[in-house]
């Protein structure tokens, strides 16, 4: 198990978090370089982070001034990357290295790249630092396709 260290301010965060939204939430990131906040919820919170059209991450958005996402927590290090990425369709993880150096190499559908890497790649960003924090992973990398499946031919 991995031991998460909370800040003060994370503390807060995530009390607030649990008090607007009635999810549980075991991790907080402040990502500043795409002014949001990053919850970790417990399994099973989802739907109450979320609410009823997205009323409570609304509110809770709008009272502590920032754009929140959550992921849910899955104790699994595959399960949990793949609901880092959602909703990209994750089709394979593979993970290599020592215990305590693992990487993930993960591989995405074609029409959901664009999704899984994020605009100005914060949604890679936000699996690397979870997947870091939660599970003890030091990198994650999304497959590169072979440059002949990406530039169509002259017969096409």
């Amino acid at each position: 198990m991995v031991e998460v260290k909370l800040t003060e301010d994370d503390m807060r965060l995530i009390s607030q978090f649990e008090s607007l939204t009635g999810a549980g939430s075991r991790d907080c990131v402040i990502d500043e370089r795409n002014e949001r906040l990053i919850f970790v919820v417990n399994p099973g919170d989802m739907g109450l982070a979320i609410g009823k059209k997205g009323a409570s991450i609304k509110k809770a958005s709008e009272v502590m001034g920032k754009k929140i996402e959550v992921v849910e927590y899955n104790s699994n290090p595959e399960q949990f990357l793949r609901n880092c990425f959602l909703p990209a369709k994750v089709t394979s993880i593979v993970f290599t290295g020592e215990p305590g150096e693992l990487s993930a190499t993960v591989d995405v559908s074609d029409e959901d790249r664009g999704i899984a890497i994020g605009k100005n790649g914060k949604n890679i960003f936000k699996a690397k630092k979870l997947a870091q924090r939660q599970h003890n992973i030091v990198d994650v990398q999304i497959l590169q396709q072979p440059v002949e499946d990406a530039v169509p031919t002259a017969e096409q």
